[in-house]
């Protein structure tokens, strides 16, 4: 097809939809046009399904609502184009370069391609977007599901409420990208920088996060069922879990111990959950005085205002954790990793000790913190009256105006910690 074919077929394509008489749709079905220059031109609504325009320039081409049905567009430069609600399914985008492209409610779903094989079944093929350039893209409500966008590039791409369903997004770099309310159920995530993103209310439900970049991405209210997080990196992530998240077993035996708790032990059981995976949930205030938490995963657990009394938290993982303001009074905290954890004002103070008759014997529980790591944690205002810090590291902590009266010290480290105003033992001024 000559450049003056093509350029008639553009011109009655804009009659077409001006209503102007002479006009006629534009139709290239499977049309081989590799490496065309159409940037800029008036092809709304128009059928191009299964045409050749890998290589090609449609810098900002408008095909709002075109059919684009498997159409081969590797490596072409889709810049600024205008793709609003376009039939993508099938279609190959892989190399493409769609930045600031609009794809705000486009079909990128799998599709049959137009040819049969030889035993008459449709070959069927997910969108391939496979090292494509979506930096700036708009994608708010597109349909992406089961596309490929390995090692793409999303910097900064709006894919708010987009159905991305069990894409492949491995090594995708999606910075600073929305992807609010995104439903991302099972895509694979591994190795992916989300840093900075908002995935607020996104549905990650059992997605594979292995090694992804979450640092400073706010994950709050998001669907983290079945993911595990553990090789992700987190740091400055922001993000909390509701019960609902839970476990149903875990979520009974919480319930149980609330009561247990409030009915000094008449009814309910105390909880006993060893080891269990309670990341970054929403605990404020909650009463688990008493409870066993041995080696539970409480990291960024936001905890503020809640009631640890006597609870045994030893090798707990609460780094990052939110204790501020928490009551931790008589607790056992040996091994813990309370790293960056924030306990301004909180309370570590000893318990006195009451015999089987109930009446003070006169001897006192102190908090545990033996081997804890406190490496950057903020514990401006804390009262650690009588704490055991044996062989704990306290290093760049912060302990302002803390209490650390009677404090038990043997080859504690304090390098680097703010101790000013601090209420503290001889050997530390």
């Amino acid at each position: 097809m000559t450049p003056l074919e093509l350029q008639s077929l553009l011109d009655k394509h804009r009659f077409w939809f001006m209503r102007v008489s002479g006009g006629k749709r534009l139709s290239l079905r499977l049309a081989d046009l590799q490496g065309f220059d159409l940037s800029g031109a008036m092809m709304r609504g128009a059928q191009l399904p299964g045409v050749n325009l890998s290589r090609g320039a449609l810098i900002g081409t408008a095909l709002i609502e075109a059919d684009l049905f498997a159409a081969n567009l590797e490596r072409a430069d889709l810049s600024r184009a205008d793709l609003t609600r376009a039939d993508l399914r099938g279609a190959y985008l892989r190399g493409a370069k769609l930045v600031g492209t609009v794809l705000r409610g486009a079909d990128l779903r799998g599709g049959a391609l137009l040819k049969a094989r030889p035993d008459g079944e449709m070959n069927f093929a997910s969108a391939d977007l496979g090292e494509a350039t979506l930096d700036r893209a708009v994608l708010a409500k597109a349909n992406v599901d089961g596309a490929d966008l390995t090692d793409a590039s999303l910097v900064e791409a709006d894919c708010r409420d987009a159905r991305m369903t069990g894409c492949t997004l491995s090594g995708a770099k999606l910075t600073r990208a929305n992807l609010a309310r995104a439903k991302l159920r099972r895509a694979d995530l591994s190795g992916a920088d989300l840093a900075n993103a908002n995935l607020r209310g996104a549905d990650l439900a059992f997605a594979n996060l292995d090694g992804a970049v979450l640092a400073g991405a706010n994950l709050d209210g998001a669907d983290l069922t079945g993911v595990d997080l553990k090789s992700a990196n987190v740091e400055g992530t922001r993000f909390t879990r509701s019960m609902d998240d839970l476990s149903s077993a875990l979520q009974s035996a919480l319930r149980s111990h609330y009561l247990w708790m409030e009915t000094d032990g008449k009814e309910g059981e105390r909880a006993s959950l060893p080891g269990a995976d309670l990341n970054h949930l929403d605990l404020n205030g909650v009463n688990l005085s008493g409870a066993d938490l041995k080696g539970a995963n409480l990291a960024g657990a936001h905890l503020d205002g809640a009631l640890f009394v006597m609870a045994d938290l030893s090798g707990a993982d609460l780094s990052q954790a939110d204790l501020e303001g928490t009551t931790l009074d008589g607790v056992n905290l040996a091994r813990a990793n309370l790293s960056g954890a924030k306990l301004r004002s909180a309370l570590l103070r000893p318990v006195p000790i009451r015999g089987g008759d109930g009446r003070a014997t006169g001897r006192w529980w102190p908090a545990n913190l033996s081997s804890a790591r406190l490496v950057g944690a903020d514990l401006a205002g804390a009262n650690l009256k009588n704490a055991n810090l044996t062989d704990a590291d306290l290093s760049n902590a912060c302990l302002r105006g803390a209490d650390l009266a009677d404090v038990r010290l043997e080859n504690t480290r304090f390098e680097g910690a703010d101790l000013a105003e601090a209420s503290i033992p001889e050997g530390l001024r």
